[in-house]
């Protein structure tokens, strides 16, 4: 990861971090930002955690400009301006992980995880997104989620379990994460797993088992799935 990205990246947490302290009650919503916590296969980084008796928001922030496209099942979507195209992970899948890494973390259960993605830079959305992709209403998009998940000390529990239980932010940290993402990012064949020889899911790290297209343009081609479908969709071509 480059300077620049990272300097990118700040920019979106500190857009976050700041509209998170003028719109929402810091009393309900209990924040933390850049939170690094190891996990089975490494680490995982997050933009913003939320803590709310009303669930876990886990936050990607990305700030960027142009064009962008993408739908919720493509691996990548496309970032579209004067001069070029930006390929780019699919941050819903991206933050998926992010939602099952802290969920193994704290031993609580997903569906009390809240995914949400915000593009705080100046872009503009060429295709329908997800209700919880967002460029805007950031703020009223966390306030709606109004079902009772936890009681107060559950939330205090929670918050202190990620203050304690997160790796430092210190510039080993960082590097330990890089490290991590590079290891996790090579090819499947390169992070087999050494039990059944099959690539681990992209997306929740567990094996995936080969699959057979019985719709759609590929029908008939193998592809690996991962071992969790359908509670994890990761899917990695052949």
């Amino acid at each position: 990861m480059g300077l620049f990205s990272m300097f990118k990246g700040l920019i979106g947490e500190t857009m976050g971090s700041l509209a998170h302290k003028i719109m929402l009650d810091k009393t309900v919503y209990h924040e933390l930002n850049n939170v690094t916590i190891p996990t089975t296969d490494g680490t995982t980084q997050i933009d913003h955690i939320i803590v709310s008796r009303f669930g876990i928001f886990v936050i990607e922030a990305k700030n960027m400009n142009g064009w962008i496209f993408g739908n919720e099942k493509s691996a990548e979507w496309t970032q579209s301006f004067p001069g070029g195209k930006f390929k780019f992970q699919n941050p819903l899948r991206q933050n998926y992980r992010h939602t099952k890494c802290l969920s193994d973390f704290l031993g609580i259960e997903h569906n009390k995880l809240h995914s949400v993605v915000m593009f705080w830079g100046e872009s503009t959305f060429k295709t329908s997104m997800p209700v919880n992709v967002l460029d805007k209403g950031y703020s009223s998009y966390i306030k709606s989620k109004s079902e009772v998940l936890f009681t107060d000390d559950e939330v205090e529990q929670i918050v202190t379990a990620i203050q304690t239980g997160k790796l430092p932010r210190m510039w080993a940290t960082h590097k330990l994460h890089v490290a991590s993402l590079k290891e996790r990012h090579a090819s499947p064949v390169a992070s087999n797993s050494l039990k059944s020889g099959d690539p681990s899911c992209p997306l929740c790290g567990k094996t995936m088992l080969k699959r057979l297209a019985k719709k759609g343009s590929n029908a008939g081609n193998e592809f690996w799935g991962c071992s969790g479908y359908p509670g994890c969709k990761g899917i990695v071509n052949i």
